[in-house]
């Protein structure tokens, strides 16, 4: 009944803001979704791992078939394309025979399965169209934030970072010296972050297919919780990022200068300051911004998916621990080094990330008095910081040696109280573990 009441409040969510989109004239989830089946996809990477989820469920042999099944699809399109003289302009030319397996499992979950297996592979396979959908669904809200939104606040956050010592220059000033290497791999990281929240999850998920149930609390339910609930806040405060707002963000995407070039009348950066020259320290103001940069930055969404990913590979073996550490500082360079975010939207993604985690493991503990504890701490520190950047920057760039350690300590209170409190959960559970079975008397 869960289950089934969390996929209705999903497939709700999904309808409305396809409906939303359309309003605006723009692409929802679901026909960007429905239109991938035949058409390249925007990510063949990210179908493939998403039909990865799934395959937990599944044995080794039905494992190798649906991989074969996927890619002997993926064939017949390339062979169709190239027949036709079709040539892929845009997105992947892979990717297409992942999702008709992953809805062709779903189908046969629902034809050809009966009572627990058939639930065990409505799991797999939702969890795979969860992940897709997911990543539809947030391209949506970065459109409907730029329609929306005609208004941004960068001039506040860019003054409460002064506080923070301008991280987002400095780090900035340090990729453009690593020249086109470090860009790269930064970038790489970047874009390819649903793929390691999949190697992590594909890791805690390993033991369903013999189990036959999943695990109370793995990483998907975070990944697609932060998904669902952090864009709502683009909305209530609406940033586009130093490279924009500060900088010649039309370096990035081709689409935006073209747009720029056609809407000439419509204001674009403050100045061509970043990474170079820091902002002056001002009152200051709403400004007016282009109409199709997403409002994407508070909190920092990329930030939160690596926190969740570096906290769920502490549960893993040497090499995935190294990995989630590695991800997690590559991510934050990079969302500082592209000045796609201020320091400030750093500090809210990891108090926001830990928050929405501790809530839902709390869910699955039942809410006691520590986790209640736990999620409040979390909620209040994150709704303090966004109250600080709307209504204290000025303030907060005039007395850096105040505001900045007591930034810090704010977030270092959330990272302890979460560590402590976790680990106090976990030590019942571990210390029962580590008991000898009771050996049988002998007579």
């Amino acid at each position: 009944m869960l289950w089934a009441a969390a996929g209705v409040v999903t497939f709700g969510f999904v309808l409305a803001l396809e409906l939303v989109a359309r309003h605006l004239g723009l692409p929802g989830p679901i026909s960007s979704q429905v239109r991938e089946v035949i058409f390249p996809p925007k990510s063949g990477g990210l179908l493939y791992a998403s039909m990865a989820l799934m395959l937990v469920v599944f044995t080794w042999r039905q494992r190798f078939i649906a991989i074969g099944a996927a890619i002997g699809i993926d064939l017949a399109f390339l062979t169709v394309r190239w027949a036709a003289d079709i040539k892929v302009t845009e997105g992947h030319p892979f990717g297409n025979g992942a999702l008709w397996v992953t809805l062709g499992c779903a189908v046969i979950a629902v034809t050809r399965r009966t009572g627990r297996e058939r639930v065990l592979l409505l799991k797999g396979a939702g969890l795979g169209l969860l992940l897709m959908t997911g990543r539809k669904t947030g391209d949506t809200w970065l459109l409907i934030t730029s329609k929306t939104r005609p208004m941004v606040l960068d001039q506040y956050v860019a003054t409460a970072d002064h506080a923070l010592g301008n991280p987002s220059w400095l780090v900035g000033r340090m990729v453009t010296a690593t020249g086109a290497i470090g860009f790269n791999v930064l970038d790489f990281v970047y874009g390819q972050l649903p793929v390691a929240a999949v190697v992590v999850a594909l890791y805690q998920l390993r033991h369903v297919a013999v189990e036959r149930r999943f695990p109370t609390h793995h990483l998907v339910r975070t990944f697609l919780a932060i998904g669902l609930l952090g864009p709502a806040f683009y909305m209530i405060f609406p940033v586009v990022g130093p490279v924009f707002a500060y900088g010649n963000g039309t370096e990035h995407w081709q689409a935006i200068s073209l747009w720029q070039e056609s809407h000439p009348s419509v204001q674009w950066a403050v100045a061509d300051l970043w990474p170079r020259t820091t902002t002056p320290i001002s009152i200051p103001h709403p400004m007016r911004f282009d109409g199709i940069t997403p409002r994407n930055c508070m909190p920092s969404l990329h930030t939160a998916w690596a926190v969740t990913i570096f906290v769920h590979s502490r549960s893993g073996p040497r090499f995935l621990r190294y990995a989630g550490t590695f991800w997690l500082i590559a991510t934050l360079c990079a969302t500082l080094g592209f000045g796609y975010h201020y320091g400030a939207d750093l500090i809210a993604g990891v108090v926001f990330a830990l928050t929405i985690e501790a809530a839902l493991r709390t869910y699955d503990r039942g809410w006691d008095r520590s986790g209640i504890r736990l999620v409040a701490h979390g909620a209040t520190v994150f709704a303090a910081l966004l109250v600080s950047y709307r209504y204290l920057p000025y303030e907060m760039a005039g007395h850096p040696w105040v505001y900045g350690p007591l930034l810090m300590l704010l977030l270092a209170s959330v990272v302890h109280v979460y560590v402590r409190t976790t680990t106090q959960w976990e030590e019942p559970a571990a210390a029962l573990a580590r008991q000898p079975e009771p050996q049988p008397e002998l007579i």
